[in-house]
């Protein structure tokens, strides 16, 4: 089964992306903060994981980072309700990190996560 990692402030929005996740055969993780979501993956493997870039702890853009560089070729979700993600593309952490904007759908979401191992899998450009 995959496993994916939810790391978001929001509990309404980690209800609804495990449920999306669950009910398409995930097996899902939850974090509502980045320091609780780097030591849900420090102990046990994922997958993927889905990260809002806001949270209130710490930017997720810096959890990001800090997956990365544990987990090189692991697919990443970035999420966002407040910015378009274009900033993401300027540092090397966040390549092939797939950007998807609040509010979405539950298909928006599994695309988001196919293209996210697409990119890790050099089959799609960087910048999705």
């Amino acid at each position: 089964m995959r496993r994916v990692l939810i790391i978001d402030d929001q509990k309404n929005v980690r209800a609804m992306v495990a449920i999306v996740l669950r009910v398409n055969h995930y097996e899902v993780a939850e974090a509502d903060n980045g320091a609780v979501g780097l030591k849900i993956f420090a102990e046990s493997p994922f997958d993927a994981a889905i990260v809002d870039i806001f949270l209130g702890d710490v930017s997720g853009v810096d959890v990001i980072a800090a997956l990365r560089e544990r987990a090189p070729g692991l697919p990443i979700v970035a999420v966002s309700g407040m910015t378009a993600l274009d900033f993401m593309e300027q540092s090397p952490h966040l390549a092939n990190v797939i950007c998807l904007q609040k509010p979405f759908r539950p298909n928006d979401l599994l695309q988001a996560l196919r293209k996210a191992q697409a990119a890790i899998a050099g089959e799609l450009p960087a910048a999705v």
